[in-house]
């Protein structure tokens, strides 16, 4: 199971929200809070406090372009 580490209000987040919705892809969605000095658990998972943070298995991404090419890359466009 992927899991998305992200706040609401992130335009990058939003971003990958967005393309594993239009993957149809299912995955834990983890808010994290505003404040990046609060962020223990994407820090614990990472290293670092930004976000979006993607962990898919071993697998663990933490910028929006990666995790876009990452996605597109593994799991491709959905046959409807």
């Amino acid at each position: 199971m992927m899991t998305l580490y992200q706040y609401e209000g992130c335009g990058y987040c939003r971003m990958v929200r967005q393309k594993m919705s239009e993957l149809l892809l299912t995955y834990v969605n983890v808010n994290v809070p505003v404040d990046r000095r609060s962020r223990t658990e994407v820090m614990a998972v990472s290293g670092q406090d930004t976000v979006p943070v993607l962990v898919d298995g071993e697998v663990v991404l933490s910028d929006e372009d990666d995790i876009l090419e990452y996605l597109e890359n593994t799991y491709g466009t959905p046959r409807v």
